[in-house]
This record gives structure tokens, C-alpha cells and sequence, in this order.
């Protein structure tokens, strides 16, 4: 580890992967998501690998569950993609996918997260814009994390790391 003008530099992937600055967030692993997937269960058994790894490595841990708001309340970017998502051209005959009480919005039984972890409720793709996981991540010092996910999953899409300032890592084997 490099120390200058007051910061510490990895310079290594086990500097960057120090479980004191490292968290592990586990995205949208929920019921209503998973079974969209042809390989969920493979997907599944890989991210519960990851799990047990980042909690044996003492990580802090962060689940994300995507949750949809009643259309009466949900602003334009919400309704578009429904509209999208759904394959609906009229924005009346959208319906909420995730709300909150729903069974599909509850995370996969397999991944139960324990008392010592965090559920992040969120209505947009990222974890971190609109979410408190951000002001979490930097009041608890961490400064990088693993985020298990899959060419397949339906929004693997990048995350704003860049924009959180944190630096995703990204390795074959789990944590």
C-alpha cells in the first residue's frame, strides 16, 4: 500500500480486497427476478458461494431489492420502463411489478441475509443514486466491493462506480 497527500493507494488486489474497506452487495436477488433467468438456479448456487465466502472473510454485506411504487405515484422514468419492460405502448395498462408486499420482491429464500446485514430498498437500476448504500459504504470506510452478477441476469448492467467513487473488483474465484 502506497501512502501520499493523505490517501492510501492499493497496490494490490488483496490491498483493495482488505475485508476492513471491502463489502460485498448482492443485487436484486429477488424471487420475481431469479425465475426470469434459464440458468437461475446455476446463478444462484454461484452467488450463495460467494455469500458464505464474504461472510467467512468477515465483509460487511449489502442486499438490494428493486421495488416498484404504485403507478399513481411513480414518476416518468419508472413508467417508461415498465412500459418497456412489459411491452405495453399504453402507459394505463402498465402494472407494478415489484411493490413491496409482493412474494416476487422478496429475495430468494437461499440468500436470507442475517441480522448483521443490510436490505436496500431501491426504485431505480442503480444501488447507490437515490439509496442510502452510498452514505453507508463511506461512513463505514469502504472503498471497494464484490458484486456477484452474471452475463445473463437481466439488468447487468454497469453500475455507477465511477460516480460512487468506489472501484468494482472483479475475480473468477469467490472473495
Amino acid at each position: 500500500m502506497q501512502r501520499g497527500f493523505g490517501l492510501e493507494i492499493p497496490q494490490t488486489l488483496d490491498e483493495v480486497c482488505d475485508p476492513q474497506r471491502m463489502a460485498l452487495l448482492v443485487y436484486d436477488m429477488q424471487v420475481g427476478v431469479v425465475r426470469q433467468i434459464a440458468d437461475g438456479n446455476q446463478i444462484l448456487a454461484r452467488v450463495s458461494q460467494v455469500l458464505n465466502a464474504a461472510r467467512t472473510a468477515g465483509l460487511r454485506v449489502f442486499f438490494t431489492r428493486h421495488m416498484t411504487l404504485p403507478n399513481e405515484v411513480s414518476g416518468v422514468a419508472q413508467l417508461r420502463t415498465r412500459m418497456a419492460w412489459q411491452r405495453v405502448a399504453d402507459v394505463i395498462k402498465v402494472k407494478s411489478s415489484f411493490p413491496p408486499d409482493s412474494p416476487q420482491f422478496q429475495l430468494v429464500p437461499d440468500l436470507k441475509p442475517l441480522a448483521s446485514e443490510a436490505v436496500i430498498d431501491k426504485i431505480a437500476m442503480s444501488a447507490f443514486v437515490g439509496t442510502p448504500l452510498d452514505i453507508v459504504f463511506r461512513d463505514c470506510g469502504i472503498s471497494a466491493f464484490a458484486m456477484p452478477i452474471s452475463d445473463t441476469f437481466p439488468w447487468s448492467l454497469p453500475m455507477p462506480a465511477a460516480r460512487a467513487t468506489r472501484k468494482p473488483v472483479s475475480a473468477q474465484s469467490p472473495v
